[in-house]
């Protein structure tokens, strides 16, 4: 996907209500539909992942995906091409890649990684909620590898890895590890529904090197942001007004802008900062908990916004991103 200031792509990760609460849905394609008209009718590019929720209706979580992917302007994926095994729907990875005309345009300087983390344990002794699953713990290794490598190249060689943005909906074991050391930006209101199993994908994410923040839903009321070992676990905060929310504690929607640095005024360069905050649907539409997720500081360079992301739509913790 190449950058340019004309371009927009949406960023779509289900919360408790996934793409739609499907177990209301009478009829699961009409609400998909639905669900991702704001989108479509603006000619945004827009990519989902899969919640707990979306194979409650007459879709099976495969039935789902495979009807987004047939949406005008979706960047979304069934699953990987070539990959043959492995667990879920919804699976995959986009590139974002430099200026037009720049050194970096054919170089990703943004990895994005999408991922299906399921809907409940297939296994009688474990309650509660699934995980991502070693196939696709393999998967994404490979695939990381393969863009560290490309980035690190010639023309234009890198030292350090373009950076990465996880994005999946059940929060990982390790928001406890957050939460327990407080230091988080945001609130946490209700207790945090992670699998009781650790896939131990959070250790697969340190040992790549490249994500640098992971962005869940699941959880309507929590809405905080923190860093552990490295990366950045964050929470998008319920926005949709179909599905469980808090009196009082305004639906918000999570901004993430990713900028590249201008090294003179004709030249681009890779990515200097990725930042963060929260948009919320009140009368003043108010901005709260700016944060930094990521810096270069590469001396010398002159950032300037590429990516802007807005915009959380129903319980689906969308982000709009315009490039």
């Amino acid at each position: 996907m190449k950058v340019s200031k004309a371009n927009c792509f949406m960023l779509l990760q289900s919360d408790e209500g996934d793409n739609i609460y499907a177990a209301d849905a009478t009829d699961a394609a009409r609400s998909l539909d639905a669900a991702f008209s704001p989108a479509i009718s603006a000619s945004i590019p827009w990519a989902a992942v899969l919640g707990n929720h979306d194979q409650q209706s007459a879709l099976s979580r495969e039935g789902v995906m495979k009807h987004i992917v047939t949406l005008n302007h979706t960047l979304s994926q069934v699953n990987p091409a070539g990959v043959d095994l492995i667990d879920g729907f919804g699976n995959y990875n986009l590139e974002v890649h430099g200026v037009e005309g720049s050194g970096f345009e054919n170089k990703s300087v943004l990895n994005l990684y999408f991922l299906d983390s399921g809907d409940y344990s297939k296994f009688p002794s474990i309650s509660k909620y699934d995980w991502i699953k070693p196939s696709q713990q393999l998967w994404f290794q490979r695939t990381s590898l393969e863009l560290q490598r490309a980035y690190m190249s010639k023309p234009e060689a890198q030292e350090a890895p373009a950076p990465g943005l996880a994005y999946f909906h059940i929060p990982l074991p390790e928001f406890t590890n957050v939460v327990n050391s407080s230091n988080y930006t945001g609130v946490k209101q209700e207790p945090i529904s992670s699998a009781s199993v650790n896939s131990g994908f959070f250790s697969t994410l340190v040992e790549a090197g490249d994500v640098k923040a992971v962005f869940n839903g699941h959880d309507h009321v929590n809405d905080f942001c923190g860093e552990y070992t490295g990366i950045q676990l964050c929470y998008a905060g319920g926005f949709g007004y179909h599905a469980y929310g808090k009196a009082g504690w305004a639906r918000r929607a999570r901004v993430v802008v990713a900028t590249l640095e201008k090294t003179d005024e004709v030249s681009w360069g890779p990515l200097k900062s990725i930042k963060t905050w929260k948009r919320l649907d009140d009368q003043n539409l108010s901005t709260i908990d700016v944060q930094v997720l990521w810096s270069n500081n590469t001396p010398g360079s002159k950032p300037t916004n590429l990516l802007v992301a807005s915009s959380l739509r129903n319980e689906t913790e969308s982000l709009t991103y315009s490039l």
